[in-house]
């Protein structure tokens, strides 16, 4: 039985009842609906109980992606800076300072922003989403709980190329971009779905 948004957010109501600060990650390929599950988890609960921190606030800036010669394949697990991402959460998780600034990606900017997201030590729940989170080292072992989000996969390219179109790619750029990049990356991550306590099928 596929877990509907109800089963999801008790599930999420039990480990912000936990006692002390849990971490939940869900994961899953481009355009998979990630940011919507976050987004329905922490807007049901509401700020009291949880704050949503994106892996993609960890993005290299364009002009190092540039420098790097990375630019190209931007989204592939070495454009982001994955150990600040686990020291991030290792931070969160021992919730000691009176409040931890999480960084934030902004789509219209394709930039990250640094310090966006406050997270205060009493808030119970950090939810936190993206491609890679059972995919890197040291993610896994911060996480209480992992979902995996597996939708349609026509569908989720389809979503895909809109969202590339929606932000300012001509739909031929788009295309070529999901298919070249964002399929390359997706197919990297859908064997981490094994690694999951819960597989989520939008």
């Amino acid at each position: 039985m596929e877990p509907d948004a109800a089963t999801l957010i008790d599930r999420a109501r039990r480990l912000a009842a936990a006692g002390a600060r849990r971490v939940l990650g869900i994961a899953g390929p481009p355009g998979a609906g990630k940011s919507t599950v976050s987004q329905l988890v922490v807007r049901e609960l509401g700020p009291d109980l949880s704050r949503l921190v994106g892996m993609d606030g960890f993005h290299l800036a364009q002009r190092e992606l540039e420098r790097l010669g990375r630019a190209d394949r931007k989204g592939a697990p070495d454009t982001f800076d994955a150990l600040g991402y686990v020291a991030l959460l290792r931070r969160l998780r021992e919730s000691r300072d009176p409040v931890v600034y999480a960084p934030d990606f902004r789509r219209d900017l394709e930039e990250p922003i640094a310090c966006a997201v406050p997270v205060p030590r009493e808030v119970p729940l950090v939810v936190t989403e993206g491609n890679y989170l059972l995919l890197w080292d040291g993610v896994p072992e911060l996480l209480d709980e992992a979902w995996y989000v597996a939708p349609d996969e026509t569908l989720r390219v389809e979503r895909l190329i809109a969202r590339h179109i929606e932000f300012g790619k001509p739909p031929d750029v788009a295309r070529e971009w999901v298919m070249r990049s964002d399929e390359r990356n997706a197919a990297l991550i859908a064997p981490t779905a094994a690694r999951a306590d819960l597989v989520v099928r939008l």
